[in-house]
């Protein structure tokens, strides 16, 4: 995993929570915190991240990834710019993100290694397959809601199918409110 999604985790439990909580994170998932956003490291280091704060924050490992992906836009939106420029909506934004967003996200860290995701459009609804061996599809949830809150708008999410329940891929539905 790309350094910057740990440095985004980091801000955000900054922010929220405060050093002491980061440093106790680092402490319980026994990992160094010493993050560059161009370094690669393991998978494991996140997991273990997201394992000591559902524990210290009396969450699920989901519900975990799904705070951080919320709080984790607007702070993206902040270092990045560029790559909400040319959208009105949260819904161009995540439609985006396989042609346009992960290809900048290649070339801004190379080597990342990007989940893939398919779209279906029906009238308000999108419907998100979701393909990665992370199977960190709660992150991509917490997204969603987060794009959704930069643009001021509201979407509910149904997770219909989902990797860490044994499916093959996930499947959520989105349906915007506006």
């Amino acid at each position: 995993m790309k350094g910057v999604v740990f440095n985004l985790l980091e801000e955000a439990v900054l922010r929220e929570f405060g050093p002491e909580t980061w440093e106790d994170l680092l402490d319980d998932a026994d990992v160094s915190g010493a993050y560059t956003s161009l370094g690669n490291y393991s998978d494991d280091e996140i997991v273990a991240l997201v394992e000591a704060a559902a524990a210290k924050l009396g969450m699920t490992n989901g519900e975990v990834l799904r705070w951080f992906g919320e709080r984790a836009m607007p702070l993206l939106r902040e270092r990045y710019p560029a790559l909400f420029a040319n959208h009105s909506s949260a819904r161009s934004f995540i439609l985006s993100v396989n042609n346009i967003i992960h290809p900048e996200v290649r070339k801004l860290y190379s080597g990342a290694s990007c989940p893939f995701f398919h779209f279906r459009e029906s009238g308000r609804t999108v419907t998100m397959g979701y393909e990665s061996s992370r199977k960190m599809c709660d992150l991509a949830h917490g997204f969603v809601k987060g794009a959704a809150t930069i643009f001021c708008e509201e979407v509910d999410i149904v997770h219909h199918t989902c990797m860490n329940q044994g499916a093959d891929k996930c499947v959520m539905e989105m349906q915007w409110a506006n």
